[in-house]
């Protein structure tokens, strides 16, 4: 079974270290995470696609990181559309 989310979000920064990411909406989150809260998904984030994980953080929220080929010129605080399509769930 294959479970497919739109929205659009907002980048932000991740310091130190300099990784953007998106937080992921409540209810586009996946039901379950696998090791280390990680849950394998195919993303796309305006258009980009590729094969990653986002992953539940201790305090519950689901996060995307987002690398510079997905998100161009994009930084903190731009608004991006992200696709997310979790194979098994």
């Amino acid at each position: 079974m294959s479970y497919e989310a739109e929205f659009a979000a907002s980048l932000w920064l991740y310091s130190p270290g300099g990784w953007h990411f998106v937080t992921v909406p409540e209810e586009h989150a996946p039901s379950v995470a696998y090791a280390f809260g990680r849950t394998p998904v195919d993303a796309e984030v305006d258009g980009h696609a590729w094969r990653t994980s986002v992953w539940r953080e201790k305090s519950g929220r689901t996060i995307l990181a987002v690398p510079r080929a997905a998100r161009g010129a994009k930084a903190h605080g731009d608004e991006v559309r992200v696709r997310l399509r979790f194979a098994t769930l």
